[in-house]
C-alpha cells in the first residue's frame, strides 16, 4: 500500500523524452477532436466509448515498412464512470492503407464494447484480424453513422493538416508498451492493472492529459444524457 501511494504522487524520472512528449502531444490532439465543430469525433460516440487511445504524430513511413509507427496513451472508463490512469501503447504494422497526406498524422481509436476491451488488455491485437475496426464518422453527432460503425468493436480516426477523417487501419498491430509503463509507474505493470483494476493512480506528470481526457469524456457523457432526457 505504501508503494502505491508513493507512485501515485511522485514523478517518474525514468520516463524517456519520447514518452514524455507523447503525454504532452496527446493533449492538443484530444482537444482538437473534441472541439472541431464539423469534423470532430461525434460526442455521442465519445460518451459511449469504453476506452480511448490517442497516438500523436504517427509516422506514415513506419506503417509502410512495418516498423513501430507511433506511441500513444490509453484510458478506460471505470465502473464508477470516471476515466482510468493512462497506459502507454504502440501502434505499427505493414500495409494498412494509411493514405493520408504528409509524413505523419494523429490517430485516435475508440473501444466501443467489452469485446474490444478484452483485445486491448491482451499482449497485442491486429486491427482487421482479431478485432473488427471501422473508420469512424465525423461531425458533432453520430446520426449519419452506418450500422457497421455503430456496432464496431473499434472506431478509428486520423488527423492530418487539421482535419479528422475516418481511417482504415486494417493490418496495424496495437500492443502495450511495457517498458514505458514500467518507467511511468516504477514497477512492471499490465494494461489491465492500470486501465481496469485501478492498481495505480495517475502520476503527477500525466495530470494535464488526464484533466483533458476526463473533461472531454465527462462533457460528452453529460451531453448524451441531456439529449436522451429530451427525447
Amino acid at each position: 500500500m505504501v508503494l502505491l501511494l508513493t507512485l501515485s504522487v511522485g514523478a517518474s524520472p525514468a520516463l524517456d523524452k519520447k514518452d514524455t512528449k507523447t503525454l504532452q502531444e496527446a493533449v492538443p490532439v484530444l482537444n482538437a477532436l473534441a472541439s472541431a465543430p464539423d469534423k470532430g469525433i461525434p460526442q455521442e460516440l465519445l460518451a459511449k466509448a469504453n476506452c480511448i487511445l490517442i497516438f500523436p504524430s504517427v509516422a506514415k513511413g513506419a506503417f509502410i515498412v512495418g516498423g513501430k509507427a507511433g506511441k500513444g496513451v490509453a484510458s478506460c472508463r471505470m465502473p464508477n464512470g470516471t476515466m482510468s490512469a493512462p497506459a502507454f501503447y504502440e501502434i505499427g504494422g505493414a500495409s494498412i492503407g494509411f493514405q493520408i497526406g504528409g509524413q505523419s498524422a494523429d490517430v485516435v481509436l475508440l473501444i466501443m464494447n467489452e469485446g474490444g476491451v478484452s483485445h486491448l488488455l491482451s499482449d497485442k491485437f491486429t486491427i482487421g484480424g482479431e478485432v473488427t475496426a471501422t473508420a469512424g464518422p465525423v461531425g458533432r453527432t453520430a446520426q449519419a453513422a452506418t450500422d457497421a460503425q455503430m456496432h464496431a468493436q473499434i472506431l478509428s480516426w486520423s488527423r492530418s493538416r487539421g482535419l479528422f477523417v475516418g481511417a482504415a487501419l486494417d493490418g496495424s498491430v496495437v500492443k502495450p508498451d511495457k517498458e514505458a509503463n514500467e518507467a511511468l509507474y516504477g514497477m512492471p505493470i499490465s494494461g489491465r492493472e492500470i486501465l481496469i483494476d485501478s492498481k495505480v493512480t495517475a502520476p503527477a506528470q500525466t495530470k494535464p492529459l488526464m484533466q483533458s481526457i476526463r473533461r472531454h469524456m465527462d462533457a460528452a457523457a453529460a451531453q448524451d444524457k441531456a439529449e436522451k432526457a429530451k427525447s
